[in-house]
């Protein structure tokens, strides 16, 4: 056989078998359930429950996201046309920019109610649709538009709090959403997966709810509620003193009588519930033991002296610490401890807006993958015109060391100022742009 002759692959015929799955994700859940994480309390209802009680109690975690939350609102969303040369694909990324803004809600508050996904692991909004054929007063299908093009009417989230279940197909795929709602009198209903957008912080095994970003504070806020409780009481009652009751001794034997186990509860009850406030106040019984001639009842205050073997203070600090680093977001903590420097927290920041635009991403890629692509094709219009939605990355500018690194090459002559230099530094730092000469 010559060298020259190369011998050709034997081309193999597939089988059924190539086309379909046999394996699964292995993601745990029954009857629709998710029942993923290890920690039973943070499955399903009570998993939520938590999740939103850290959100909305703790103030390093809720300082997080609100800075998320602000972050997310000051990015600037784009439509960018499937081809610049072609007038038909200008017109379509027009026309999706504008059912962007003709929603009967903004923008920004459905990017914020999207957040909720960091919070639970996933947000679900349904799709409602309009046809835009021009102002109506007082209906919520009003368009600035009549062309009688399909477009968005609104996207409203649907609460955690309210998602029951999720309908699989055989292979794991995720086919629907079960709302359970029963306040507005429609009870437990199927949303179908076209008819909504799943936002998830991750798709690993395809788990429709995602993961929350808080599952790895769950830990340090846990131990640190208790303490924080511990140091409560604590401090209540170093300033109350610690309550002590005197009984007669046959209130506490065996053969005590009916009426002197009542009188016994009674008296712990008082004792459990003295407090130092406006209400404070206490009402004993005055009785003189015949043999001791000592009271039979009596209650004192007992003070507790002395500092603490633990700094419940530093403890608190500690977990707030970690709180912060599971989220990539501890640069919120430099300064507070009189520890940090410029350039640890510039780093930091860097690396926490990283994560933001990775959330991001996912954010468009929902809306590419899924929303656009929809209503393109309730419009007929065909896939090679199907506009991308993109976003501007936040930033995290140093002007001294950038203004310090350009002073630099521009002394040593490897860089030389001209217009396109000086448009990206305008536009990195936010200057506006410079007046042309015939608008001067």
């Amino acid at each position: 056989m010559s060298n020259s002759k190369q011998r050709q692959p034997i081309k193999k015929r597939p089988s059924s078998t190539d086309f379909g799955e046999i394996g699964s994700s292995g993601l745990v859940q029954y009857s629709g359930r998710v029942q993923e994480d290890f920690l039973k309390f943070l499955q399903g209802d009570r998993g939520t429950a938590t999740f939103r009680e850290m959100a909305d109690n703790h103030p390093i975690i809720g300082a997080i996201l609100h800075a998320i939350e602000m972050q997310f609102r000051s990015v600037e969303w784009s439509v960018e046309p499937a081809d610049e040369n072609d007038q038909r694909a200008i017109d379509e990324a027009e026309f999706v920019a504008g059912c962007m803004q003709d929603m009967s809600h903004s923008w920004l508050d459905l990017l914020a109610n999207i957040l909720s996904m960091l919070t639970y692991g996933f947000c679900v909004n349904e799709i409602v649709y309009k046809r835009r054929l021009g102002y109506k007063e007082n209906d919520g299908e009003s368009s600035d538009y009549d062309d009688s093009r399909i477009g968005w009417r609104k996207m409203p989230v649907r609460a955690q709090t309210t998602i029951d279940g999720w309908k699989f197909d055989d292979n794991g795929g995720i086919e629907g959403v079960y709302q359970n709602d029963y306040t507005s009198g429609k009870g437990r209903v199927l949303m179908p997966i076209e008819k909504a957008l799943l936002f998830r912080t991750t798709t690993k095994l395809n788990n429709p709810r995602g993961r929350s970003i808080l599952r790895n504070a769950y830990v340090p806020w846990y131990y640190q509620r208790r303490i924080l409780e511990i140091e409560a009481i604590g401090i209540e009652r170093d300033l109350a003193g610690l309550p002590v009751a005197f009984v007669p001794p046959q209130l506490l034997s065996d053969n005590a009588t009916s009426q002197e186990t009542a009188a016994l509860s009674a008296i712990k009850e008082i004792v459990r519930n003295i407090r130092r406030d406006e209400q404070e106040g206490l009402v004993f019984p005055l009785a003189y033991d015949p043999d001791t001639k000592q009271k039979a009842y009596d209650i004192q205050l007992m003070s507790t002296g002395g500092k603490r073997q633990f700094d419940t203070n530093e403890i608190a600090t500690r977990y707030d610490a970690r709180i912060a680093m599971s989220v990539l977001a501890d640069f919120i903590m430099l300064g507070h401890d009189k520890v940090g420097t410029q350039a640890l927290s510039v780093s930091k920041i860097s690396l926490f807006q990283e994560s933001i635009t990775a959330w991001l991403t996912g954010v468009a890629d929902v809306f590419n993958n899924y929303a656009i692509p929809r209503l393109m094709r309730l419009n007929g219009v065909e896939q090679s015109l199907h506009p991308t939605l993109t976003f501007t990355p936040p930033k995290n500018v140093n002007l001294p060391e950038i203004s310090d690194y350009v002073s630099k090459l521009t002394s040593a002559g490897a860089l030389l100022p001209d217009e396109s230099m000086g448009e990206w530094l305008r536009d990195l730092v936010g200057i506006p742009a410079e007046e042309s000469e015939e608008l001067r």
